[in-house]
């Protein structure tokens, strides 16, 4: 039986997961932070889209369509 603690750190990762998980499940646009702090999105079949890993933590999101991601103040990878 899990104790309180486990619950609680349970319950606490599902309420900051489940939100990006979602998000992952029906949106295709990687935005993620480059190492000089650019915002950039990655639409499928891009260059590196693969290989790109969203870290939300890093304040890294997916997007669900290019208009969503320029508005909120993301550029195209110049890759694609």
């Amino acid at each position: 039986m899990p104790s309180a603690l486990h619950s609680a750190l349970v319950a606490a990762l599902l309420v900051t997961a489940l939100p990006a998980l979602a998000q992952q499940q029906t949106c295709a646009i990687k935005g993620n932070i480059n190492g000089r702090g650019e915002r950039i999105y990655h639409p499928p079949g891009c260059k590196y889209y693969a290989s790109t890993v969203i870290d939300p933590k890093r304040g890294e999101r997916w997007f669900c369509s290019e208009a969503e991601a320029v508005a909120a103040g993301w550029r195209r990878t110049k890759v694609c």
